[in-house]
């Protein structure tokens, strides 16, 4: 044999060596094989068993936010310019449908100083229009345009938020993507194959994790009504009341009430870090967390100048602890009153990852159960197996010992596939095992571009060698063009496609690139291996 046959045999041999590696390891047993491949393999939810869910963000919770924001804003710059008002107040929707309809109404503006508060607004609020009613009442609402960006801004970042923490417990392949229209349905699909406790994965999900440090402005009430009623049925200016349950020397919950300071001193979107621990003294469990540098020199100033006072640490318009500030905090502070190593835990993920710009409700929640995904993994693999047969009985019969070689480059062709999934940790799922077949019948359809020219000139009274020459050399630019074409396809499908077309496209793209090396370097190859190097061969079984 030649050296350029030789130099391709051993390149063939390494190359299906590290692919039998990659999908059965080292094949000491029947068991160990089926551990590798599980491993090494990962299967999607249709395959796998696992969760699925469908979660709605309440955009209409972030648009809110967006105002009390503006609000604090604009209280500040109407001080800075010594402008008076009676009262600023925000309408409350309560639902998707109402979020549109959001505004601030200022009320008590002296006529006279009308261009001023207008340029106030622009100044604090430039993203707001602002409507008069009387002369001294003013309505702030948001465009169509800011609206809609804050919707599609709220859903990309619970997406992202989302995706963090689910990334934070570890779970392989989950699949997190925008289901329906952004600008209607904010509406996110969820898919966890091999969830063991979906209970524990809704709750991290469905917390919104917006960690507020407030001022105690009075408290604690038996009940929120004497809270207001202490007040005489008006709550102080840009304040809120919050709940706290607070354990008694008895271990009994009783809920207490607090009026708080709405504006927080520092917020979520403050922390650089969180991490579970344990009080040295009393052993509890808690949640310390890491200010940045900005937060920490602005809360040292605060707890500085009201040494003495008590602050509330407030999860999800709850309060956690109230604690008296003793002396200058800066950076680090801890809650706690929390229930056990796993509470501490899964707070300080969704504090790193992140809170959630908005609640989320569930629409949907459906558990696939493993025995279903091992019924397609069966029902897959029979299928892709009776076609592989049906291909190499017609292959054998029509080809005669040519169809050894297709069906030797077809079988190599899956190795290299499942290799690839092995290796780069794609995920295998049903609509993947559809790819696998359909690349089969790609693979055999470049065998048959080859064999059928190679009978062509064979008919044209060409020698064996002269007509696998011409075969090979005028099919392989046929088969390039078909396979890269499809493979354009295929990239298209996974950058625009989500979840299962992404698995199909996969699984397609890495089959069609190595039908091109198998059908065209491979085949050549046992028909060099089956002539010897002969330059002149009689016949040859096709």
């Amino acid at each position: 044999m030649s050296s350029t046959v030789w130099r391709n045999l051993i390149i063939t041999l390494a190359v299906t060596l590290i692919c039998i590696y990659g999908v059965i390891g080292v094949p000491t047993s029947m068991e160990a094989i089926k551990q590798h491949m599980s491993e090494r393999i990962n299967l999607g939810l249709d395959l796998k068993g696992g969760t699925h869910l469908v979660l709605q963000v309440q955009v209409q919770d972030a648009i809110r936010s967006e105002a009390d924001t503006g609000i604090a804003r604009l209280r500040e710059e109407l001080r800075t310019q010594s402008i008076a008002y009676s009262g600023i107040s925000r309408n409350d929707p309560q639902t998707i449908e109402e979020a549109d309809s959001i505004a601030i109404t200022v009320e008590g503006v002296p006529a006279e100083r009308r261009t001023d508060f207008q340029n106030a607004v622009k100044a604090a609020l430039p993203d707001w229009t602002v409507g008069e009613q009387g002369s001294t009442t003013y309505v702030l609402t948001l465009s169509p345009s800011v609206l809609s960006r804050i919707k599609s801004d709220t859903l990309t970042q619970s997406m992202a938020t989302i995706e963090n923490r689910i990334n934070g417990l570890g779970l392989t392949e989950p699949v997190i993507q925008q289901q329906g229209r952004a600008d209607s349905s904010h509406e996110i699909l969820v898919q966890l194959p091999g969830v063991s406790d979906p209970a524990r994965v809704m709750e991290l999900l469905q917390m919104s994790a917006q960690l507020e440090i407030q001022e105690v402005l009075d408290g604690p009430h038996p009940s929120r009504q004497a809270a207001i009623a202490a007040h005489n049925g008006v709550l102080p200016p840009n304040s809120e009341v919050a709940p706290f349950s607070a354990r008694g020397f008895d271990g009994q919950l009783t809920e207490e009430w607090y009026i708080l300071n709405r504006t927080p001193i520092v917020s979520g979107r403050d922390l650089r870090n969180a991490r579970a621990s344990r009080d040295t003294q009393t052993q509890q469990w808690q949640t310390g967390f890491t200010l940045s540098r900005e937060a920490g020199a602005r809360f040292g100033t605060f707890t500085g100048a009201n040494v003495g006072k008590p602050l509330a640490v407030v999860l999800d318009g709850r309060i956690k602890n109230v604690a008296t500030i003793q002396g200058r905090i800066e950076d680090e502070g801890v809650i706690n009153g929390l229930s056990g190593e796993q509470e501490a835990s899964d707070l300080a993920l969704v504090l790193r990852a992140g809170s959630l710009p908005a609640s989320v409700q569930y629409l949907e929640e459906r558990t696939v159960g493993a025995s279903l995904g091992q019924d397609s993994i069966e029902q897959g693999i029979r299928s892709a197996l009776i076609g592989l047969a049906l291909i190499v009985v017609i292959m054998l019969v029509y080809y005669k010992a040519a169809g050894i070689n297709a069906n030797v480059a077809l079988v190599l062709n899956l190795i290299i596939l499942l290799a690839c999934l092995s290796y780069f940790g794609f995920t295998l799922t049903l609509p993947g095992i559809a790819g696998i077949i359909l690349t089969i019948g790609m693979a055999v359809d470049a065998n048959v571009l080859i064999f059928e020219r190679i009978r062509e000139e064979l008919a044209a009274g060409k020698g064996v060698v002269g007509a696998l020459n011409a075969g090979f050399g005028k099919g392989v630019l046929t088969i390039i063009d078909t396979n890269l074409t499809t493979i354009i396809a295929a990239a298209f499908l996974f950058l625009f496609g989500r979840g299962p077309v992404r698995g199909f496209a996969v699984t397609l793209a890495i089959g069609l690139i190595a039908n091109m090396f198998t059908s065209v370097f491979v085949s050549r190859l046992l028909f060099d291996l089956a002539i010897g190097g002969k330059k002149q061969v009689k016949e040859l079984s096709i």
